[in-house]
Formats: C-alpha cells, sequence, structure tokens
C-alpha cells in the first residue's frame, strides 16, 4: 500500500498496531529533537549547527576515500535537508571557508561540493564534542535502541 492508498483509507480503520506505531514514531521524534537542540547548543562552541557537522561529515568521509567532492545531489541523498535548504548550508559554509563549490565541466547542470583543509580541521575539533553529546543524550533516551541496537 502506497502513501497515495494510505491518504485515501477510510477514516477510522486505525487499528491497535497503528496507534502503537504512532507512539513509537512520536517518541522518536521528541528524542530527534531533544539530541537536535543539544547537538546544535554544544557545536555552537564551534561555530557550526549540527546540520552543518552532518554535511562537513559527509565531505571529510569523500575526502578520506579519495574522492575529493561531492555531487550536490549525492550530498542531499545523505543528509536530512531538502536540496534548497542544502544548497544555502553549502553556501553559508563556502562563505566561511569550510567547503567549495564547482560546476561539472560535463554537465553545467551539476554541481560538486568539497571540504576544505579549514573545513576538515573544523570538523576534527567538533566531532569529539558531537559523540560527545550523542553519548550522553542516547544514554537517557529511547533513541538509544535505533543508534545502538539496544533494546
Amino acid at each position: 500500500m502506497g502513501a497515495k492508498d494510505l491518504a485515501t483509507a477510510p477514516s477510522g480503520s486505525c487499528t491497535p498496531a497503528d496507534d502503537a506505531l504512532a507512539d513509537q514514531w512520536h517518541r522518536l521524534m521528541r528524542d530527534y529533537s531533544r539530541m537536535s537542540c543539544a547537538l546544535d547548543r554544544a557545536l555552537a562552541a564551534h561555530g557550526i549547527t549540527s546540520s552543518e557537522f552532518e554535511v562537513l561529515e559527509q565531505l571529510a568521509r569523500a575526502r578520506s576515500e579519495d574522492d575529493a567532492k561531492v555531487r550536490m545531489s549525492d550530498l542531499a541523498d545523505h543528509v536530512h535537508l531538502s536540496q534548497s535548504a542544502l544548497s544555502r548550508l553549502v553556501a553559508r559554509l563556502e562563505k566561511d571557508g569550510l567547503a567549495t563549490r564547482t560546476m561539472c565541466e560535463s554537465d553545467r547542470r551539476s554541481v560538486f561540493t568539497a571540504i576544505t583543509d579549514l573545513g576538515e580541521q573544523r570538523y576534527r575539533d567538533a566531532r569529539p564534542t558531537h559523540r560527545s553529546v550523542l553519548r550522553a543524550e542516547s544514554a537517557d533516551c529511547e533513541m538509544r535502541d535505533y543508534l545502538c541496537g539496544e533494546g
């Protein structure tokens, strides 16, 4: 059953399992929100947001795998941002000297981004803070089941 089918399902057809799933979803969203806020507060000391950290992490991983640059559309598949929000975020990273953007020489519709040396240093400096917050926050939330396979 696809999303379209679900949108046209008759009202009142929810089962107790559906309600349990919705409860689980709400708990996950609550925990995600709490962790995101904690990450943003902690990463502010490094001059970045949690979303910026996520992008820098993806770019640093690509660089370590000898892929100097990442197609923006591929990057969008690995972060929780829309294409337009990602574009604005990368523009900020570029303005701050943490990333660069270039046009694809063979397809001018494609844009690549890469982490700079300054961006990689900022990522490396922020990484222990990020991991520390994840450890601390996941200890007190049900998200630990999802993050650590515990439960």
